[in-house]
């Protein structure tokens, strides 16, 4: 075989340290896509041995070939349809027993396997030792010790893999026998397969007829004859009939046994009993009463490290994005006017840096998840919020995404790549913008103090938070039960020993991440804020128009004031001017336009026209509030804006303002990264229209039922 053409897929358990071994194999020569159509992650990257170079792909993490998941069914289809020259097994060996039952199964597909003790060290201090030798013999392949986070190990992967490439498949074995009962029913689906045509070539005929036997849905679906049929439900009665278990468990009990054997055989144990490091930490950290208050603890240090270490980054962002859309606005004449400048300050240079502002956030946050997970203490996390999750329909680790929307959207989208499953995956996305994000905070703090004695500013902030919640957790159970409902994916509740994370691991996922972010969503966003710069700029207003505000000015520069009273008027001419600038701008006609549809809320163009603005981040809404109000400077803190929409709206207005936020239309970031994390466009949109639906449906009702009722109308 030529050996600078070998390709090697690593398959493994998840929490094995499968991703730690293609990160030391590839180093920086690796890239991280999506397989198509799908948002499970492909990665790929190549590594050298003298010669020799190898194309290693990672697949995702599975603990079986039956296709329960998207994941076990990518990893499988991978296996069949591609036929790589070598499989690299990587099992905890501090766990083998639970490991090698993939193991058995990747011997059954007849390629070429390489079986790679990850962890040894780990499996050496609780006592284990290996008859390394025996063993390969055993399970038909060639068995390499690695210690992952300390690159121990990695060359021999390589030439065993070289080496098992060479040799062809031959060299696999299929060394479980099932027994008798369920050997004979084997042939006899064997035998229907030829005569009804439906074996498939790219299959082995035992594997496929195992795999029909384990009812495998994918499988089933394609070998869908009658008499295939009526041959399975015979084959099931006649093992159940015989063995007192259903086929999938008789096959299952039959692969376990094989592997005891093999565990009794070679491996022994020199320390009976042992309470590891790891127990000692999980009666603490798994505790019903520590386990929650100690992970609120750890992700409080998370987002301390997110949000305030990222502050300063964040800032030194602005201000280098407010540096050079003022060394470009420079470049022109002062106070002429130009369509170029306009884009390129406020369009292109605005967008650019509404988007790298964020990457702070994002680096930091990956980097606190990548040591949660590569610690083995996100599994933990699993373990004890599943039980609450699994009633909204959620996956335990769906919390994480959730807790970290408080912060931010972006962010907390991203995090549902911790996710197996598609469905819990799309159910966490769509709902994480609901948690009451830091962009909101600018828009409660200028509302409440305009609307609410100071006694209640407290209760309404947490009103607000828990409305969220309540609608997020209402949602996520309506979503599973309805447009995104099947079968829960059998989860294992698997806890992983605890190990340290290398520094070398951190900074790949930290990476990769933040990369993903800025190539895919910074240009689909840098798109949206030149449309929205468009919109809210054109057309223009007519020249007699502008002409009227000039002649103000002059007025008023001949009318005797000075100083900050001078500078004041002024300054409310050039807020009049932006009023009218935006009334007559495509967004300010969109205004009037859906204003209609606002009147049942409460609402008037005005709001609406600001709700629109801040569709690009929702503390635009403040900036977008002033201007309509003829307020300069205006932010959260501005007394002046407050006493104009306190004499403007009632404080049910107010309510519904926050409300209405609370629940509406995302920013374009969140748009454009669930677009990004759910490869699809249409499950964008619906969380785009499907949120900013449900705000109307809940702030009419709130409104409309509050006026009936006289609450805070006056």
């Amino acid at each position: 075989m030529n050996k600078t053409g070998i390709t090697v897929a690593l398959a493994g358990n998840p929490n094995s340290g499968k991703t730690t071994i293609f990160n030391a194999l590839t180093g920086a020569r690796q890239h991280v896509g999506n397989y198509p159509g799908v948002t499970v992650e492909r990665k790929e990257g190549l590594a050298r041995l003298g010669e020799a170079e190898l194309k290693i792909v990672d697949l995702p993490g599975t603990y079986s070939l039956t296709a329960y998941s998207e994941e076990e069914l990518l990893a499988r289809n991978y296996l069949i349809d591609n036929r790589p020259d070598v499989v690299v097994n990587i099992v905890d060996a501090s766990n083998l027993e639970r490991n090698l039952y993939l193991s058995v199964q990747l011997m059954e597909l007849g390629l070429p396997l390489v079986i790679v003790f990850n962890m040894s060290d780990m499996a050496r201090s609780r006592g284990y030792s290996f008859d390394i030798g025996k063993l390969s013999r055993l399970l038909g392949a060639r068995i390499v010790e690695t210690v992952g986070h300390r690159g121990e190990g990695t060359d021999a992967i390589l030439r065993a893999a070289l080496e098992a490439a060479s040799e062809g498949p031959s060299h696999a074995q299929r060394p479980v026998s099932y027994g008798r009962e369920i050997e004979d029913e084997l042939a006899q689906i064997v035998a229907v397969m030829r005569a009804d045509g439906s074996a498939d070539s790219r299959y082995d005929e035992r594997w496929m007829a195992l795999k029909l036997l384990e009812s495998d849905r994918d499988l089933l679906s394609r070998s869908n004859s009658p008499g295939m049929r009526a041959q399975l439900e015979r084959s099931a009665k006649q093992i159940e009939s015989l063995t007192g278990d259903s086929p999938e468990t008789a096959i299952a009990s039959a692969r376990y046994g094989f592997i005891a054997g093999a565990c009794q055989e070679c491996v022994r144990s020199t320390i009976e009993q042992r309470v590891s490091f790891s127990d000692r930490i999980d009666s603490l950290v798994t505790s019903r009463l520590l386990g929650i208050p100690l992970f609120l603890g750890m992700m409080y240090l998370v987002f301390q490290l997110t949000f305030t270490l990222g502050d300063p980054f964040m800032g030194f962002i602005e201000e280098l994005f407010a540096w050079l859309g003022g060394a470009v606005d420079s470049l022109w004449a002062e106070g002429s006017q130009s369509a170029l400048r306009s884009l390129l300050v406020d369009g292109v240079i605005g967008g650019v840096g509404g988007v790298l502002v964020f990457l702070p956030n994002i680096l930091l946050l990956f980097l606190a998840i990548a040591v949660l997970e590569d610690s083995g203490y996100m599994a933990r996390v699993a373990f004890i919020m599943d039980r609450l999750m699994n009633k909204m329909g959620l996956h335990g680790k769906s919390f994480i995404p959730m807790l970290i929307g408080f912060g931010c959207s972006v962010p907390a989208i991203m995090a549902t790549r911790t996710l197996e499953n598609r469905r819990d995956r799309l159910a966490t996305m769509l709902v994480s913008p609901l948690m009451s994000c830091g962009a909101r905070l600018p828009i409660y703090a200028l509302i409440i103090p305009a609307f609410f004695p100071h006694s209640l500013h407290g209760t309404m902030l947490w009103v607000i938070y828990i409305i969220g919640i309540l609608l997020a957790v209402l949602s996520a159970k309506l979503l599973r039960s309805t447009i995104l409902r099947g079968e829960s994916v059998p989860f294992v509740m698997e806890l992983p020993p605890y190990r340290m994370p290398t520094p070398r691991g951190i900074l790949i996922h930290m990476w990769e991440r933040g990369w993903l972010y800025l190539r895919k969503a910074g240009t689909v966003i840098l798109g949206i804020s030149i449309i929205l710069w468009a919109m809210t700029s054109y057309p223009v207003l007519p020249q007699e128009r502008v002409a009227q505000f000039e002649q103000l000015r002059v007025e008023l520069a001949g009318a005797g004031l000075e100083g900050a009273e001078l500078a004041g008027s002024l300054a409310s001419v050039d807020n009049l001017e932006a009023e009218a600038a935006i009334a007559h701008s495509v967004t300010g006609r969109l205004g009037h336009f859906i204003e209609p549809l606002l009147r049942p809320m409460g609402f008037d163009w005005k709001i609406g026209t600001a709700m629109l603005g801040a569709f690009a981040a929702k503390e635009v809404f403040v900036a977008q509030m002033g201007i309509v109000y003829s307020v300069g400077e205006a932010d959260e803190e501005s007394e002046s804006l407050r006493d104009k929409l306190r004499a403007a709206y009632s404080p049910l207005v107010g309510f519904c303002i926050m409300l209405f936020c609370l629940i509406s239309t995302p920013c374009m970031a969140t748009i454009a990264v669930t677009r990004r994390e759910s490869n699809s466009w249409g499950w964008a949109l619906f969380q785009l229209f499907g949120l900013t639906a449900l705000a109307w449906v809940v702030t009419v009702a709130v409104y409309q039922i509050g006026s009936l009722l006289g609450i805070g109308t006056i």
